[in-house]
């Protein structure tokens, strides 16, 4: 399978599109069809039983990306009712752990042990990297169903997620349905290391929503933003997922923390920072690429071009940020991993990595990762098909923006093949 490149008229299912056409007529008679976080907060209370929010600083990035949604998002009706359910989980869980912070209020005090973050670009092999880093016994990721509920729901203990596990496939199959080409774009299996930027969402301060929808007023109000209180929250998030499932290190990954490394290192004085590089000229489209295909789960209306204005800005903006705050740090903190090296002896770089972060490669670590390789070959899901024309850019732009960024890392230049990894 190769993945469509006709952005602008996403897949849809017959069912949905008569979903959609029925939800159109219905917004016609109402006079606010869109999303209110009134009825969603109160949804959520109802939902989990629980009223306590703790301290309602969200309230404001949450009112913000309301908002730009409603203005400007242009989703379909099952679009917004998939946002709908996003948020509302994310204020149950929310509720959910001011709940267990008060019944045990020595998760505040767990040590995390080792962290590891890969915050390399979109589409540089981070997600091959980071399943590499958590196939070892000692080391552990967020998993998917972990970040889509952190917590237990019902008829869940703390050490049997039976139910998170089934919603968590629940999302896997309505993934595949909605857009079946997607996963050669991004593999997203329900048990598998996820990126932990679904965490960094219970406070509505991430990427994903500029990722995923057109927000340009959130995208805007974003970066302007200290995000000091939701790295904390995040790490607090970490420590109630540590008290679930005790382990000894820990391996995060998502390229939104490139954005705010020097926030990062703050709140996590013990992190080491792996930064993967690639080709820009090959990425920045990749990631362009996904980023319609994503768009287009949520919304008929995709525009490939602005998508690219948005990101190259964006991404820009990310690289220049993770430069100014590398050159005044440690340097110790930081590994920087080739993808081409990474493809080429994926095992010598990981080794690097604990290397740096001081930790052992043993020989059950050693087969482990071995079978994680072997396990997750490219192409796995199919091809994922991309250029440049279809998103206004080409091969001189992209290399005038980030000229700069591939010199400071001796980046080479990629054979133009519109193909990207998994």
């Amino acid at each position: 399978m190769e993945t469509p490149t006709d952005y602008e008229r996403p897949y849809r299912p017959a069912p949905v599109r008569v979903v959609n056409a029925l939800g159109r007529g219905i917004d016609r008679l109402r006079a606010q069809p869109g999303l209110d976080v009134g009825t969603m907060l109160a949804r959520a209370r109802k939902r989990t039983g629980l009223s306590d929010y703790g301290d309602e600083w969200f309230l404001t990035p949450l009112r913000v990306l309301v908002d730009s949604i409603n203005a400007e998002a242009r989703l379909t009706p099952v679009g917004r009712w998939i946002q709908r359910q996003r948020i509302e989980a994310a204020l149950a869980t929310r509720l959910r752990l001011e709940d267990l912070l008060r019944r045990h209020p020595e998760i505040h005090d767990i040590d995390l042990g080792n962290v590891i973050v890969v915050a390399g670009l979109q589409r540089t092999g981070t997600t091959a990297l980071h399943r590499l880093i958590a196939s070892h016994p000692e080391v552990r990721a967020v998993t998917a169903w972990e970040g889509m509920h952190p917590l237990p729901l019902p008829g869940d203990t703390r050490d049997r997620p039976r139910a998170r596990l089934r919603r968590a496939r629940w999302a896997e199959r309505g993934i595949a349905y909605l857009a079946p080409a997607f996963f050669a774009v991004h593999p997203a299996e329900h048990d598998a290391p996820e990126e932990d930027v679904l965490l960094l969402d219970l406070c509505f301060m991430s990427q994903s929503a500029e990722a995923t929808m057109h927000v340009p007023g959130y995208a805007r109000w974003l970066a302007g933003q200290d995000h000091t209180r939701c790295y904390e929250y995040f790490r607090t998030v970490l420590r109630a997922l540590a008290w679930q499932r005790p382990t000894r290190h820990w391996v995060l990954k998502t390229p939104h923390h490139l954005e705010y490394l020097d926030v990062l290192l703050a709140v996590f004085p013990e992190a080491i920072v792996v930064q993967t590089h690639r080709d820009p000229g090959q990425c920045v489209v990749s990631f362009c690429s996904m980023v319609a295909h994503g768009r287009g789960v949520f919304s008929d209306r995709v525009d490939p071009r602005e998508v690219a204005a948005h990101w190259v800005r964006k991404i820009r903006r990310m690289v220049d940020r993770a430069g100014d705050v590398r050159a005044a740090s440690d340097p110790g903190r930081f590994v920087d991993v080739s993808y081409y090296e990474l493809l080429r002896d994926p095992i010598a770089q990981l080794k690097r990595i604990y290397d740096q972060a001081g930790m052992p490669l043993g020989d059950g670590a050693l087969r482990a990762a071995e079978d994680t390789v072997r396990r997750n070959p490219q192409h796995r899901y199919g091809r994922h098909v991309y250029d440049p024309e279809s998103f206004g850019l080409t091969a001189e732009s992209i290399e005038r923006c980030f000229a700069a960024y591939r010199e400071r890392h001796a980046i080479p230049r990629e054979r133009a093949d519109p193909v990207s990894p998994p």
